[in-house]
């Protein structure tokens, strides 16, 4: 730490004094870019230069989410295409799903948001066409249809009369 400034001393000699001592002392020797000129110094200002440095040398890089979830659905979409199961297809397009609803629901920074749910039917139909055909020559087993459908309910009862009866 510095000793505090002398009051007979004026403030550019007191400081041009700390900083020849510190060149005396080599103080200045070892600092980072030496010799290299200043970086960005041709470049117009920015108010954001030290955030944009920091993020450069941590090597972070920010996509915002509605171009983000572009390349999303382009890699789920390939990925649920070659998934084994139709259920793991359905799995990954209802998350998909999920996830654009969520970025189309919220304001964001960037562009707005132009994707739209994907049907999800329709993906199965098309994994189901891209999936080798089964043997012709082995009998497929028959579905149980007990389960697939909804069951109808009948209303037992009266029937409602209009309300003028003569």
């Amino acid at each position: 730490m510095t000793e505090r400034k002398p009051p007979d001393v004026s403030w550019e000699s007191w400081i041009e004094r700390q900083i020849l001592d510190g060149q005396r002392d080599g103080a200045f020797h070892d600092l980072p870019g030496v010799g290299r000129p200043i970086d960005d110094l041709d470049e117009p200002r920015d108010e954001f230069w030290w955030v944009k440095a920091k993020l450069r040398r941590e090597e972070v890089v920010y996509t915002p989410p509605t171009i983000a979830i572009r390349s999303d659905r382009d890699a789920t979409l390939a990925a649920a295409l070659e998934a084994p199961t139709e259920v793991e297809v359905r799995k990954s397009i209802a998350a998909l799903n999920a996830r654009i609803a969520q970025v189309n629901r919220r304001a964001s920074v960037g562009p707005p948001s132009t994707v739209a749910p994907l049907d999800v039917d329709s993906i199965v139909d098309r994994w189901r066409n891209g999936r080798p055909q089964t043997d012709p020559t082995i009998p497929e087993m028959p579905q149980d249809s007990a389960g697939t459908e909804p069951r109808r309910r009948f209303r037992l009862g009266r029937r409602r009369r209009s309300a003028q009866r003569t």
